[in-house]
């Protein structure tokens, strides 16, 4: 598998692949396709020997993976368990990038795309189901609370749009995390599907159509320049506690993310809210940002005691951690992403967030 990372202790005999040990658990659920035996504890007859000798990981790629679409995502060993579970289906299943049949692949790019989602209300905990409509053709994401509704309740325009898995925020296996700009704000919605291969789809066609949004943007670069684009892991998130603009106010505790593309810093009451209570814009060294450890160790008007000072042109920002590790963790996604240079699309959202205040 591509994310393995270690000599992996497992191999399908019937695929002629070796897998980890998270991956050999899924290849057992391929009952009728993938039979996963131990290298080193069970019996190996020389047919089979020699049938693993032939084939191989590199062997097997190429027939599997021979038609890949750029934009679909491979999963990787931090990934959550929906993504891989349905990697190895797309290829082993399904057979999707063989090159047998074009029926999948014209799916995630076809006309539109629709799925009924169970998403979770914005102002309450409850999820009801809402039919979702994907269009390549203006680059739009709609969905709709009834499925005789004309009128969509929302109209997600491809520009801003990101989709990331989140089973444990959501607290489900298959749970999906959809953010794109709301006027000044970031809208978040928490969807998910009982079906796997129905979210996994779902996702690979917004990457699909985020992908030809993209090329039409910027003609001039490169795909490999797009594919971060596409679709953006944070950088960070959880809670810390912070003050406000004074340093004497009391330390709220807030859910935090942080986003290294967008070099923002969004926090929320809770880690499921659909909009966020604040941001905070963080430029790169040359423009007077820095992050630092702060001596707030014994302050009383927090219960954590790991402090760490975000130092901006307008403002020192002080935030409290509850564990030194966290501290460790945030200090250095802090400065990952004050070392990055500024590009021109970053001045443009500094001179927005500014005139937002």
């Amino acid at each position: 598998m591509i994310f393995l990372l270690t000599e992996p202790d497992w191999a399908s005999c019937t695929l002629g692949v070796f897998v980890c040990l998270n991956c050999s658990g899924l290849h057992r659920n391929l009952t009728t396709i993938s039979r996963i035996k131990s290298i080193h504890l069970d019996l190996w007859e020389d047919s089979l020997v020699e049938f693993m000798k032939e084939r191989g990981n590199s062997a097997a790629k190429a027939i599997y993976e021979k038609c890949v679409p750029v934009f679909y995502y491979r999963p990787q060993e931090k990934d959550c368990i929906v993504l891989k579970e349905q990697w190895i289906r797309a290829k082993y299943d399904r057979r999707e990038f063989t090159g047998e049949n074009v029926l999948y692949q014209h799916a995630y790019s076809s006309e539109m795309f629709e799925a009924t989602l169970w998403k979770k209300g914005k102002d309450n905990k409850q999820f009801l189901k809402r039919i979702f409509q994907l269009s390549p053709k203006d680059f739009t994401l709609k969905y709709f609370i009834k499925e005789e509704s004309k009128v969509p309740k929302a109209v997600i325009s491809m520009k801003d749009l990101n989709a990331v898995f989140q089973p444990e925020k959501i607290a489900h296996n298959h749970g999906l995390q959809i953010s794109y700009q709301q006027g000044e704000h970031t809208r978040n919605l928490f969807v998910y599907h009982e079906r796997g291969q129905v979210i996994v789809s779902l996702f690979n066609a917004i990457r699909a159509t985020r992908f030809a949004y993209l090329r039409r943007k910027h003609p001039t670069l490169r795909t490999s320049e797009l594919l971060p684009k596409i679709t953006r892991y944070c950088l960070k998130e959880g809670y810390m506690e912070k003050t406000g603009p004074t340093h004497r106010e009391p330390f709220k505790k807030r859910w935090f993310t942080l986003c290294l593309m967008a070099r923002k810093l969004l926090y929320y009451k809770t880690p499921l809210d659909a909009i966020e209570l604040g941001a905070v814009f963080i430029g790169s060294e040359n423009h007077s940002y820095s992050v630092s450890e702060n001596s707030c160790r014994s302050s009383k008007r927090s219960r954590w005691n790991c402090g760490i000072t975000l130092h901006t042109p307008g403002r020192q920002f002080v935030f409290m951690c509850e564990q030194e590790q966290e501290q460790r963790e945030w200090l250095e996604a802090f400065t990952k992403v004050i070392s990055q240079p500024m590009t021109p699309e970053d001045y443009a959202n500094e001179a927005n967030m500014k005139r937002g205040r």
